[in-house]
């Protein structure tokens, strides 16, 4: 019985030795190994992992910094210049600072401008309602105002106006993620360059209906009337389909386009209100005609 016992503990002794050594065989022979550069990264990044750099998550994102041969293409919008410059002494590249961006809203569609044609009692989601039909005013382009964006936000930067129905970007959170841009099912959302002292110049608007039934389904659509390209000087503005759009590469934000446009489509921000012109000044200009 004892001999018995004491075979049965040494086969299973010598089992477990074995199993041991083709373990670590296997271990040995199928390792991979991971930078550990990889872990210093993830550390620098903020941990959101809210996909705005186009990764799955932070841990990939320092993955792809890490092989990357330069940190040109790469860059973290939640973290931002700070970041991309720990990240750059890290890992002993360099890295040029970007422009700050941030999301806006292309559609001036609000309640007072669309004139309700319909209701929609389904479920409150822009997705399903884009799947379903063209919205409840006569602008099939414009905004559902059903709050996508504004939930898709995981930094709260997005919520909906309750007077206008449309998503209202709060500059101080938002941090160019694009997760509101992906939200949105009718496009409407870009991400844009904040600009000098946060001004910028945008067509508010992606109405691609032809002038006079893009007029009647929004007082602020824009028409395609041509106007705000021929006043550019700086080439800043383009006429597709219908509807303008300015490059904010090129756009010098003189403003001529928005003084231009009989609509109204084209916004303005942050931008000091234009000084009056003198009594005297027009006077003299009705004594010289």
């Amino acid at each position: 019985m004892s001999s018995t016992f004491l075979f049965t503990v040494i086969m299973l002794s010598v089992l477990g030795v074995f199993l041991a050594a083709v373990l670590y065989f296997v271990a040995q022979k199928f390792k991979v190994y991971e930078d550990p550069r990889i872990d210093e990264v993830g550390e620098a990044l903020p941990g959101a992992n809210c996909g705005g750099c186009g990764f799955a998550g932070c841990r990939a994102f320092a993955e792809h910094c890490v092989q990357a041969e330069s940190l040109e293409e790469l860059f973290c919008p939640v973290g931002g210049n700070a970041v991309m410059a720990s990240i750059a002494q890290i890992l002993g590249k360099t890295v040029d600072e970007k422009a700050p961006m941030l999301a806006v809203l292309r559609c001036g569609g609000a309640r007072d401008k669309c004139a309700q044609t319909n209701r929609y009692d389904g479920m409150a989601s822009c997705a399903v309602a884009a799947a379903l039909y063209d919205g409840d005013t006569g602008c099939r382009y414009g905004c559902l105002k059903l709050g996508d964006c504004a939930r898709a936000c995981s930094f709260g930067g997005v919520t909906i106006d309750p007077q206008t129905g449309l998503p209202l970007v709060n500059e101080a959170i938002c941090v160019a993620c694009g997760s509101c841009v992906k939200a949105c099912p009718k496009g409407l959302l870009e991400i844009r360059n904040a600009g000098p002292k946060g001004r910028r110049v945008y067509v508010s608007c992606l109405n691609k209906d032809k002038g006079a039934v893009a007029r009647k389904a929004c007082q602020a659509a824009c028409i395609g009337c041509g106007k705000c390209v021929k006043v550019c000087t700086f080439e800043a503005i383009s006429l597709e389909n219908n509807v303008a759009y300015i490059d904010f590469n090129k756009c010098k934000l003189c403003r001529k386009c928005v003084s231009e446009c009989p609509t109204g489509a084209i916004t303005e921000v942050h931008f000091p209100p234009k000084k009056p012109v003198a009594a005297s000044v027009e006077a003299g200009a009705v004594e010289i005609l």
